[in-house]
């Protein structure tokens, strides 16, 4: 029965590690470029964005399907980079766990 409990234990910390990892990755943030550093956007948590910086160079009349074509590159370079980071937090807070295909219950990573 003490097994029984160590692995309730057990099971205990390691659904609290990953709701603490959880609340970390909605303060995660990562920024993506594109067109060599001529736009720039930050993303937050699950993908909010917080900022995109686009260089005076890039206003130019005629020329806005280049425009969306660098904001989409810059946006997916961002989304990659948190999801990577939200990957790796969610990795570690499962610990031995991780990569487990246990019938019954759901992957972590």
């Amino acid at each position: 029965m003490t097994d029984l409990n160590a692995l309730m234990q057990q099971a205990q910390a390691m659904q609290q590690k990953l709701q603490d990892a959880q609340a970390k990755m909605t303060e995660t943030t990562a920024s993506g470029t594109s067109g060599g550093g001529l736009v720039t956007i930050a993303l937050k948590g699950p993908g909010d964005i917080t900022a995109v910086t686009i260089d005076d160079s890039l206003m130019v009349a005629g020329e806005s399907e280049i425009l969306a074509d660098l904001v989409m590159a810059a946006h997916a370079d961002a989304k990659r980079k948190l999801d990577e980071a939200n990957t790796a937090l969610m990795r570690e807070a499962a610990g031995p766990m991780a990569g487990m295909n246990i019938p019954g219950m759901p992957k972590l990573f």
